[in-house]
């Protein structure tokens, strides 16, 4: 079964302009509660489309109206944020054109949605992943693979490695929950057997707005012999950089400039991080063209800087693991400031939902991500990215608070600190133009792709005044990475990990920022304070009340809904 908006998979692309005014009237023709959250998008938190945070939903034969002024420009997505309905097919491309001159000059552009769909009904999938979390994991390694490492390492090491995966009861080949043992990768819409096409005339410069709309899937991309110049990153400019290929978090999204000179067929491939799967479409100069598709390269092996004990493990205090660490690097940034001092950080225990605590937590933003390290050709890594403009904020950050992402993946727990969201009691608290440091550490053995609705990140990465800023960044295993936020607009907003999966097990918190004119809670919401919004994670019903602490395939070229007046969209299976 889908589930698409006005009748199409992906849904419409909308299209309007920088600092205009926009409604969009949505009405629910579901036999469910539906919302969409509009990703990156800087708008009232009232109109961020989160259930249970923001608002109630919106109700089977309910309207909807989203009503806000669009203060940015870039490529963005909008989704569905009940439930499991972003798997079914509830996403979609947002285009939002400069208000003055585009700083980007290109000749003819396309939109590439990624993702990946599955026939199996999702609440079956996390059945599934909560009964045996390996279900769709075809790639585990064998007696080969162990001769192979023990002619490569010496026969003790292989062993003494093999022997500390198999005491933590993980497997190095624990790359993606989901796989392409039941997903089908799409662009937009499309298998790699439908051969969508983006024709080009030789020359010109075609610009590539690529959206990672995925519900679980990380992919690697590339187009062989053809360079791909990075000009935005998460719909904001950075400066101009050449690579063969990146890799795209679940969220993210890349604009890409590439100018082919041949008059040939170039393969557009996205890649699945497991290598399970791809898709792959063609760009030529004339339509119907199909290029070759290149074959699945060899599936990667995680390794024990995955575990965060590349350097032999280091004592954390037994169970515990909390704030006071530093990454190399980082002081300059921070101008004197005593971080430890202004930590505020959870103390995360080992227990049932926390099998382990990265004992050597580093920076690993000069890595291009797993399965990319010994490619032989240039690929992105984020500490390349720099903003294009200086950043608005250089304030150092008052204070610091500290992250972690955690797990018991045998039973399929993910969650912040420790705490799944249906156990939060209170929310992280930001004020009102507030500079925070929120340092991230994944403890666990999993990438995954970190969402701020209603802030944007300044990733540190040593840009300095040009540091780039991302809606959504992907913290490698035992990785710790560190943002600046400046919390400049009040409210209550949704903070997740958007693998839809890990999201819907837990791994999910509210971050309230509190207004500073007297005031002790967020601006009241549309309905009184004391209202409880439902939302469904973790297959049980669960009450949140945070502002009281108080197929048919679509192309997406040319679909337009317009960018003027009132908007109607509608869902339906």
């Amino acid at each position: 079964m889908a589930l698409g908006v006005n009748g199409t998979v992906p849904a419409p692309l909308i299209r309007f302009r920088e600092g205009e005014e926009i409604t969009l009237n949505v009405t629910n023709t579901l036999d469910e509660d539906t919302s969409i959250h509009w990703h990156g998008l800087l708008v009232p938190f009232q109109m961020d489309g989160v259930p249970g945070v923001t608002f109630p939903g919106i109700r089977p034969g309910e309207t909807f109206q989203y009503k806000f002024a669009v203060p940015q420009n870039g490529t963005y997505w909008y989704h569905s944020h009940s439930g499991l309905q972003e798997q079914l097919g509830h996403y979609g491309p947002i285009i939002i054109e400069p208000k003055g001159a585009d700083p980007v000059g290109y000749d003819r552009e396309y939109i590439m949605v990624l993702s990946d769909w599955s026939f199996e009904d999702p609440y079956r999938i996390f059945k599934k992943l909560k009964t045996m979390s390996e279900t769709y994991n075809f790639s585990h390694r064998t007696v080969p693979d162990f001769i192979e490492d023990a002619g490569e390492k010496g026969f003790g090491t292989a062993l003494e490695q093999r022997a500390m995966w198999g005491g933590m009861r993980m497997s190095p080949r624990d790359i993606a929950d989901v796989t392409g043992a039941t997903y089908h990768f799409l662009i937009n819409g499309h298998s790699t057997a439908d051969n969508w096409n983006a024709v080009f005339n030789p020359g010109e410069r075609v610009r590539l707005r690529i959206i990672n709309a995925s519900a679980m899937s990380i992919f690697n991309v590339r187009i062989p012999g053809l360079p791909m110049t990075v000009v935005q990153a998460d719909g904001l400019h950075v400066r101009p950089l050449e690579v063969d290929e990146f890799q795209i978090g679940v969220a993210e999204t890349y604009d890409v400039i590439v100018q082919p000179k041949d008059e040939k067929a170039y393969a557009f491939t996205a890649e699945s991080i497991d290598r399970s799967g791809q898709v792959v479409a063609t760009l030529g100069p004339r339509p119907g063209m199909k290029a070759k598709e290149p074959a699945l390269r060899a599936v990667p092996t995680l390794t024990m800087k995955d575990m965060a004990m590349d350097h032999g493990s280091m004592d954390m205090g037994g169970d515990t693991a909390s704030g006071g660490m530093k990454m190399a690097g980082m002081d300059h940034d921070m101008k004197g400031h005593d971080m430890d001092a202004m930590s505020d950080s959870a103390e995360v225990k080992r227990g049932p939902g926390v099998t382990k605590l990265a004992a050597m937590p580093m920076s690993r933003l000069d890595e291009p991500g797993l399965g990319l390290e010994d490619v032989p050709h240039r690929t992105l890594r984020y500490s390349q990215l720099r903003s294009l403009e200086p950043n608005k904020d250089t304030r150092a950050p008052e204070r610091e608070i500290e992250v972690h992402l955690t797990s018991n993946m045998e039973r399929y727990m993910w969650s912040f600190d420790g705490v799944k969201f249906s156990e939060v009691t209170e929310p992280i608290i930001f004020h009102e133009g507030e500079r925070v440091r929120m340092t991230m550490v994944n403890d666990t053995m999993m990438n995954h792709p970190i969402h701020l609705h209603g802030m944007f990140f300044d990733l540190v990465n040593g840009g300095g005044n040009h540091m780039p800023r991302k809606h959504t960044v992907i913290v490698k295993p035992g990785e710790k990475l560190s943002v600046d936020i400046t919390a400049e607009h009040v409210g209550d907003w949704a903070f997740h990990c958007h693998l839809l999966y890990h999201m819907h097990a837990g791994m999910m918190q509210v971050v309230s920022v509190l207004p500073n004119d007297g005031r002790n809670k967020p601006m009241s919401h549309d309905h009184p304070p004391s209202h409880k919004a439902s939302m469904q994670m973790d297959g049980q019903d669960m009450k949140h009340e945070m502002s009281s602490h108080d197929m048919g395939a679509h192309d997406m070229e040319g679909h337009d809904m317009g960018s003027h007046g009132d908007h109607k969209m509608g869902g339906q299976h």
